[in-house]
């Protein structure tokens, strides 16, 4: 469920705050007896937030009495780094690679145990796949995520362990030490793959994306379908993007822009 527990303690910002975190990919459109159950709070509750919310813009009602995430929070989401400069940085780079593959592209950071797509592009010749912009997927089971997750300190990949590696394919990597021994194979030949761990028939090739003092803030990738996957021939033009990125967050920098966070 999402939210917090029913705690008698918990502040107003906590309560709101699980009204906003009840929804998600599989719950965007939510009538106020469903929010108060996921976010674990009272029906009286949930009624004073939610117009509260509403007032403020964070949440928005349609004529059938039910809610969805309003434009006031996208508005403020796009002010983030994340979105604002690293986006910016890699948006031509993107539009680029998925005009020479035809193929999904995406872009993600890592947020925890998972990783958050920034951005994501897409053709009609592209496979079918279950990202999203603002979406999140687990790290282990995605070619970015493996990325990010390589190159992120041990502890998160004992975080990911420790919550336990799920299983979406009978392919996904879900022994610790197999995925470990993958993992430390990716700084050196400077790439990583999923095939078919997260949706059966795709393949996911991605590369790191660093700053201007080569820490890894991102990971660029692409998703074909498995039968045409030729890994080689997808890292060759995703090196040269990621490093384009990278100089491009670099030109950002020298003009003053609020640097990434770390």
């Amino acid at each position: 469920m999402a939210g917090n527990s029913r705690d008698p303690g918990r502040s107003v910002t906590g309560r709101a705050l699980s009204v906003l975190t009840a929804f998600d990919a599989e719950h965007g459109r939510m009538t106020l007896t469903a929010i108060a159950r996921r976010a674990d709070i009272p029906l009286a509750t949930a009624h004073r937030l939610v117009r509260e919310l509403e007032m403020w813009g964070a949440l928005e009602r349609d004529s059938d009495g039910h809610y969805t995430v309003g434009m006031r929070l996208w508005e403020i989401g796009l002010l983030a780094p994340v979105n604002s400069r690293l986006r910016e940085a890699a948006l031509p780079h993107m539009q680029e690679l998925c005009r020479n593959t035809h193929d999904n592209v995406h872009l993600a950071v890592r947020a925890g145990a998972d990783a958050v797509y920034v951005e994501k592009l897409t053709t009609p010749r592209a496979v079918s796949i279950v990202s999203r912009a603002g979406g999140r997927l687990p790290l282990h089971a995605t070619g970015v995520g493996k990325v990010l997750l390589a190159h992120a300190p041990a502890a998160v990949l004992h975080e990911c362990c420790e919550r336990g590696l799920s299983r979406h394919t009978p392919y996904t990597i879900t022994e610790p030490g197999r995925l470990g021994r993958e993992l430390q194979s990716v700084p050196t030949r400077g790439f990583a793959q999923a095939n078919e761990e997260m949706t059966l028939g795709n393949c996911s090739v991605a590369v790191p994306v660093r700053a201007p003092d080569g820490a890894v803030v991102a990971a660029l990738g692409v998703v074909t379908h498995s039968a045409r996957a030729e890994v080689a021939k997808l890292v060759k033009p995703l090196l040269p993007a990621a490093e384009g990125i990278t100089q491009r967050l670099a030109e950002q920098e020298r003009a003053g822009t609020a640097s990434l966070p770390r």
